[in-house]
């Protein structure tokens, strides 16, 4: 019961006709073919502006350098310390 035959789409497809008209339906399906393109190419230009800007990340900074002047000296009596 719940699902539809093909008398209720045939039916469905009369009312539509009948609302639209034959000449409008390809007019509609058109317009939104052409939307369906817009949007995809909108996705597209967007996903490139994604790996555009991933790929300008700045390089790391230099590591810090370590001055070799005066070496570590450890003590020599624990107990002084």
């Amino acid at each position: 019961m719940g699902s539809f035959s093909i008398w209720h789409w045939l039916v469905v497809l009369v009312i539509v006709l009948l609302l639209f008209g034959a000449g409008k339906i390809p007019k509609l399906m058109g317009d939104m073919a052409k939307g369906v393109k817009a949007f995809k190419e909108g996705l597209k230009d967007i996903n490139e502006e994604n790996k555009a800007e991933a790929t300008k990340t700045e390089p790391p900074p230099p590591p810090p350098q370590v001055s070799a002047a005066q070496p570590a000296t450890q003590p020599k009596d624990p107990a002084k310390v």
